[in-house]
C-alpha cells in the first residue's frame, strides 16, 4: 500500500483552519494538528515541559502546573532569540509526534494542519499539496477579536508576523474561500476530498463508506 497523500492545511489567524479540518474529519479523513502536537509534547511531566522550564525558568509555569502559554507567547513574540530557543526545544519533538501520527494513517490521504506551514517551512517536506484557507484580513480581525478578547491592533500585530495574504495564496495548490458562512465550507471540502482521493489513486473510494 502506498503511503497516504499528505495535504498541508494552513491559513492566517482567524481564517477558519480548525473548521475546515473538522469538515475533512467528518468525511472520515485522518487529521494531524500541529497545535495539538505542541500541547502534547509540552504537557506537564513531559521532556518538552522540563526542557522549556529549564530554559525559561519558573515563570513559564502557570498556576495549574502546566506551561503558561500566554506568558511564553508574550516572552518570545518580540524577542527573536528567545523564540529561536523555544523552537529549538519544541520543533524536533513536534515533528517526531506528527511523523508518528502520519505513519499511523490508513486512508488514501490525510490532512496535516499547520498554522505556520509556509512561514516556518520545517514540515513542508512532508506535504504533497498546500491547501490555504482564505478570507479577507478585515474578517480575520473581526473573528479573532470576537473569540479572544484581543484588540484589533493586537490582532493585526500578530498578523504582521505571518505571511501576507497575497504571498500565502501564491504558494497554494488549493484554496478554500471562508469569507462567508460556515455552510459554504462543506461543499468546497467535498470537492477537494474527491480531488485528493483521485490524486491518491482511488477516485471512487470513500473512507466513510468503507469504514
Amino acid at each position: 500500500m502506498n503511503a497516504p497523500l499528505v495535504i498541508g492545511l494552513t491559513g492566517g489567524i482567524g481564517s477558519g483552519k480548525s473548521e475546515v479540518a473538522r469538515e475533512f474529519a467528518a468525511l472520515g479523513v485522518e487529521v494531524a494538528d500541529a497545535d495539538l502536537a505542541t500541547h502534547a509534547v509540552s504537557a506537564s511531566g513531559s521532556p518538552g515541559f522540563a526542557a522549556v522550564v529549564a530554559e525559561f525558568g519558573a515563570e513559564a509555569v502557570g498556576a495549574g502546573g502546566e506551561l503558561d502559554r500566554s506568558w511564553l507567547r508574550r516572552r518570545v513574540f518580540a524577542d527573536s532569540e528567545a523564540r529561536a530557543r523555544l523552537e529549538a526545544i519544541l520543533h524536533p519533538l513536534i515533528h517526531a509526534f506528527l511523523d508518528h501520527a502520519l505513519a499511523a494513517w490508513r486512508g488514501p490521504y490525510g490532512v496535516l494542519c499547520v498554522p505556520l506551514l509556509l512561514e516556518r517551512g520545517g514540515l513542508l517536506p512532508r506535504v504533497a499539496r498546500v491547501l490555504v484557507v482564505d478570507c479577507p484580513e478585515e474578517e480575520q480581525v473581526r473573528r479573532v477579536t470576537a473569540r479572544s478578547g484581543l484588540s484589533p491592533a493586537e490582532v493585526r500585530t500578530v498578523m504582521s508576523t505571518q505571511m501576507t495574504r497575497a504571498a500565502r495564496l501564491a504558494r497554494a495548490d488549493d484554496v478554500i474561500d471562508n469569507s462567508s458562512t460556515m455552510e459554504d465550507i462543506a461543499p468546497q471540502v467535498a470537492r477537494l476530498d474527491a480531488l485528493y482521493r483521485k490524486l491518491a489513486g482511488c477516485p471512487t473510494a470513500s473512507t466513510t463508506a468503507s469504514a
